[in-house]
Parts: structure tokens; sequence; C-alpha cells
């Protein structure tokens, strides 16, 4: 029994790589730095740190003063510094090298940065397996920090959860640290006597340890947070609460890991925090679930259940969204490649680039996961991208490759050439999924379809949000409109969004999509052969790429009377931004984020400002034209908004008698190309 509870308190920074600087100006005006200046009027309020690198590179440059600020404060043992992946990987879903190599990186970082080396670690999103164990063992890390319900998902008792635990894996071993849920949900948003009051009573109750590791950015940047944390002064109440407190006692994790033993080895299942788990799921798995937990809430069961209501775990992510999938598979094929070069050609400038694409953000979408935020997965294709040039300037590539990249039971085609790469899918659609421009840096094809989310149902049901008791709500309790949300913005998408999604419209209004089967492929010139029939007509449809010209050749044989339609679908940087606007005739009739209606187009140019590029279409015959932005419908800690993710161009041609042959070539520029 101990009179005094010690107060493991760390906090963990990041923002996703690609973010907007005006935001990560916003996130250190509202958060890092007041967070850290007010700790430091606190010498006596020990507590421990992470920040992602590329975050605290970025603070470093911008705001020194503050970060020389925090590296005095290590200096003088107030503050110990969390390591962890360099890039914010979630770290089981990387291979064993890399999960080495981001992890002795961020070591080094934080080394050179604040001149402290780490030994504690911060798992990404606390997603927890087993496998990596050995990296962050090799890499020098003695303990990591994980949710509590890891423990209680073993069948440990809350009460049991007073220390920290033991873990191995292949031959080494790890410590872990149960982060309290109770604190999570008080910290900061119960006021901070009642905080303190809780602390106190796990003192009383004679529980050595309380410990808390969550998102700094709950101090200051959720809804009402700054208000309530700085200009309400929450923080400074809480602070001198706890230490005013004779019951209290705040520690690092490196000083209470030195003084106490474990409490015992323990085999953690595969799993994140509860509120992922939840995430992971189908939208029809998880309507199931969440009407579970309401159910057991409802009957006073949940704390006693909650253990065996699992959902799924983050790798579902992958399986739930095809566009995860594909590029979480296209970072592992450049990993695989970069590791098979000698070590003396492995410099870093390849590894930033890998690192880059490993970044989690743009996997997985729940309230904060940002596969819906289209510069966040931009940010991974231009890692992806440019790796990938590097590499093939080494070690070239075929001109045509084929295989089934993703897994998915279903080949891919890879034509490429020094200047671009169009990745074709070789199923029934035949269409473009993926179209790199290596001197751009970007890849046209990252688009995201509308998918069935499970908080589509609080939207349908117009749900409000709901807070009781002081203090302020959490984002988890926020329910609100960024935009007017209709019906059809909820419909999910039938087909990918991808380019040549092609379909035939018979003269009664019938549509019918040509069921694609490969007849060809030409390594010398690039090119890829379907045919299919549709009806008593038959297409051939032939992709190839020449320089930085991707063509699609049509040709067909009958089908007069019926119309042939296809579908292109482009990742813009600028969205319905002011810099993206379409070019007709020397004129910009409008931006992507308008609709656009022309009766025969022969050529137009898509025109993007912020990618310092375009594209342009040429039609031979010319094409009815239909354009349209394309919106998904997300949830953020801000409430629900839609996001453009691309600009879709519906092209068509009357097919009249003798009609044989249709060509649309998209030809990529970089600003200061000639024309």
């Amino acid at each position: 029994m101990t009179d005094k509870v010690s107060l493991l308190f760390g906090v963990h920074a990041h923002q996703p790589v690609g973010n907007f600087p005006k935001v990560l100006d916003e996130a250190h005006a509202r958060c890092y730095g007041p967070f850290l200046r007010t700790l430091a009027e606190y010498p006596e309020f020990r507590f421990a740190v992470h920040f992602s690198g590329w975050l605290l590179d970025y603070l470093a440059t911008r705001f020194p003063r503050d970060i020389a600020l925090l590296k005095d404060m290590v200096a003088r043992g107030q503050v110990e510094v969390f390591g962890g992946g360099d890039m914010e990987p979630v770290l089981a879903a990387i291979p064993h090298r890399d999960r080495l190599g981001q992890v002795q990186r961020l070591t080094e970082r934080v080394k050179r940065t604040l001149g402290a080396e780490p030994a504690g670690a911060w798992l990404t999103e606390r997603v927890w397996e087993s496998s990596v164990v050995p990296a962050l063992a090799d890499a020098g890390i003695r303990y990591v920090t994980v949710d509590d319900y890891h423990f209680l998902c073993t069948g440990k008792a809350a009460r049991e959860l007073d220390g920290y635990f033991t873990t191995e894996e292949d031959g080494r071993a790890l410590d872990l640290f149960p982060i309290s849920e109770a604190l999570r949900y008080r910290l900061p948003f119960s006021p901070a006597p009642d905080a303190v009051a809780y602390l106190e009573s796990l003192a009383t109750a004679g529980t050595p340890s309380a410990i808390y590791f969550d998102d700094i950015e709950k101090f200051g940047i959720w809804p009402e947070t700054y208000q309530w944390v700085y200009e309400k002064k929450w923080l400074e109440q809480f602070i001198a609460g706890v230490l005013a407190s004779p019951k209290i006692v705040t520690r690092s994790y490196r000083a209470y890991h030195a003084d106490t033993r474990t409490r015992g080895i323990v085999y953690l299942p595969t799993a994140s925090y509860i509120e992922m788990n939840e995430w992971t799921l189908p939208a029809k798995a998880g309507h199931v679930y969440a009407d579970l937990v309401a159910r057991a809430r409802n009957e006073g069961s949940f704390e006693t259940h909650k253990p065996f209501l699992r959902g799924g775990i983050w790798r579902n992510f992958l399986t739930r969204y095809p566009e995860a999938n594909w590029m979480h598979k296209r970072m592992l094929g450049l990993s695989q490649r970069l590791q098979a070069l000698p070590r003396s050609r492995r410099v870093p400038t390849l590894l930033n680039h890998l690192y880059t694409a490993q970044a989690n953000d743009a996997y997985w979408h729940g309230l904060f996961g940002g596969l819906y935020l289209p510069h966040l997965r931009r940010a991974v294709y231009g890692g992806i991208v440019e790796l990938e040039a590097l590499l093939d300037s080494i070690a070239p590539r075929a001109a045509l490759i084929v295989e089934d990249f993703d897994r998915d039971g279903a080949e891919e085609a890879m034509l490429r050439n020094s200047l671009l790469q169009a990745v074709v899918r070789l199923d029934a659609d035949a269409a473009v999924i993926e179209l790199d421009s290596y001197p751009l840096k970007h890849n046209f094809g990252d688009t995201l379809r509308r998918h069935a989310e499970h908080y589509y149902r609080k939207i349908e049901r117009r749900e409000q949000a709901q807070h009781d008791g002081g203090g302020i709500a959490s984002a988890h309790d926020v329910v609100a409109y960024k935009h007017e949300i209709t019906p059809q913005d909820l419909v999910p998408d039938a087909h990918p969004r991808a380019c040549f999604l092609d379909r035939l419209l018979g003269a009664d209004g019938a549509e019918a999509r040509p069921a694609y089967a490969l007849a060809e492929t030409s390594a010398d010139r690039g090119a890829i052969e379907f045919r299919a029939r549709i009806g008593d007509a038959s297409v051939e449809k032939r992709i190839e790429l020449r320089g930085a010209t991707l063509s699609v050749r049509y040709r067909f044989d009958g089908g007069a009377g019926a119309t042939f339609a296809t579908q292109l679908s482009f990742a813009l940087p600028s969205c319905d931004g002011y810099s993206g606007r379409y070019v007709y005739r020397g004129e910009y009739p409008c931006g992507f984020g308008q609709p656009l209606a022309l009766p025969a187009v022969d050529e137009i140019t898509l025109d993007d400002l912020e990618l310092r590029g375009r594209v342009k279409l040429g039609l031979s015959p010319p094409a009815r034209l239909a354009a349209a932005p394309h919106f998904t419908v997300s949830q953020s800690e801000a409430g629900f908004e839609k996001i453009m993710q691309a600009a879709t161009l519906d092209l068509e041609w009357p097919l009249a008698p003798g009609m044989r042959e249709i060509t649309v070539t998209l030809a990529i520029e970089a600003d200061g190309e000639i024309d």
C-alpha cells in the first residue's frame, strides 16, 4: 500500500506528413507553443513528450525558441522524450527492416535536436502486434505505452493495471505501460479540480501509478479546448492542483521504470484503442457493433463486457478500402526494391522517400484518419513516385510488368517509361487505376470512391451532439455539420473512380458495360490491348504510352445508333480551390469545383497552378463532355464535411454508321514545357 500515486503524464505531438504549413502554424499557436511555455513555468511537474520526426524538424526550424525551451526542460530533468517511428508509421504494417530504421532515425533526430536518447517509444495509434517487439528492442527501446483496453482483452482486471508488464517475442523483451482510459477521457475535458480529485482517489485506494499518454492536440486544437485549456486556465489549474496535492507525485516513465519491478509477463492480442476497433469495421458490421455497445451501456454491463466487444483490427482498413491497400502494397514493393540494392546504394535520400510513403495517416479513416484527405494521400504518393523514379535510374525495370501487385486476385499491368507510368487493372473494366508523372511527382489516379460508412447513419438520423456534466465535450462526442449533406451524397459508388471506365448506351437508354478480356501485350511498344463484345457490337481497346502521353484507342465493329461513353477521374492538388481550372479554346470556363458541359470538344486542358502542370486531353472525333467535381462525405473532430476527391469527366460519342475509331490522348505537361 502506498500513500501517493505516481502520475506518469505524457503527450504525443504529430501532424500528418503533407499537412499545410498554415495548419501547422495554427497548431503551434493554439497548442504546442502555449503548452510548452506553460509547463516551463512549473519545473517540478515532470512529464513525457513524443514528437514525430518531421514535426520536430518543422518546429525546430519555424519556432526555434520553443524547441530550445523544450531542450532546456529536457536538460533539467523535467521532460522525458519518447521515440518511435520517425515518420509516424504503423510499425506493424511495415517490414522489420523499416521498423528498425524508422525507430533508429527518430532516436538520432531526438539526440541531435534535444540532447536526449529515448528509452520509451510511442506506438502510432497504439496499434499493437507482437511482431513489433524485436525491432523496438533491437533499436534500444525498453518500454512502450499501449491502452489499458489491450490488457483487459487478455482477461486482466482494471485493478491489476497499476504498473508496467513485460512481453517477449523472438528472444527480445519489451515492457508495456497500460494507458488509463479513465484519464484519457478526463484530461483535459473534466474540470481541473475533478481531475485532481480523481488522481487523489487512486492514491487513497492504494494505486501506485496513474498512467496517461495521449494526443497533445487535445490541449488546444480540438473544438473548444484552446479557450478551456489556456484562456480559462485549465492547464495551470491542473498543474497547480497536482503539485499542491500531498497524494500525487509526478514522475518520468524512465524513473518509475528504473525503481519498480515488472508486474509480470503478458501477451497482448492484436489491438488498438477501442474507438479504432469500431472504425475499422465495414458499415453494416459497424452498425451491429455500435448497437451492441449501446445496449451494453444502457444495461450497465459495458465495463464488464467491454473486453469481449472487440470490433476489428487496424489492418482491416486495407481490406475495407482498396485505395489504401493499393497504396500500401506499392509502398511494400518499393521497400523490397530498395532492400535489394547494394548497401552502398541505399542512401538517406532513398530512405527519406520510403519513410514518407509509410506515414500512417493516409492509410486509414475514422474520426482522425486521413485517407479521405487528398493532400495526405498526395504526400504518400509523392514519396512513392519520387522513390520509384530514383530506383529506376539505378536499377531500371522492364517497360511492361504484369503482376497481382495488391494481392486481390486480379493482375495489373504497369506500363512505364522515364516520364510516365500507367497502371491498368486486368479485369473486365480494363481501367487505368494509377497514372504517375515522374517530373511532377504526382499520381493523377489517386482518387477515392464513395464508400458506405458507419457514420452515415448519424447523418441520416440527423443526430446532434450530447454532453452531460461539467467540463467540455470530447471530439468523440461532437456531432456537427460543416456542409449541407444530401441523401445522394451518401450513395456508395458502384465502381471505382479511375480513368477509362467505359459503357455503351443503347438507343433505348439501356446501359451496358463491356467485359474486357486481355488480348495482347507489347513491351516493345509500351502497349496493352483488350477486346470485348457488347450485344451486336465488338470493341477493341488499346492503351499505349509514348513519352509523356497516354493514348487510348477504341475500334468498333457494329453498334450504330448506340452511344459510347467513358469516364475519367483525375486527382489534382487544387481540387475545388481557386488555382485549378479548365482551359478551353484559350478561355477559363470554370474551376474543377464547378460543373461544365460542352457539346463538342476536341481538346480541353486541366490546368493546376499548385501542381505546376496540366493534363491536355485530345479527343478524336470530338465528344460531348460533362465534367463535375466528385465529393465524399468525411468525418473529423470538427464534424461532417464534403471533400472533393477528383475532377470527373464523362465523354460521349454517338456511334454513327461507319464510325470505326475513337482516340483519347492525355498529355502530361509541367510548367516550362513547350505546348
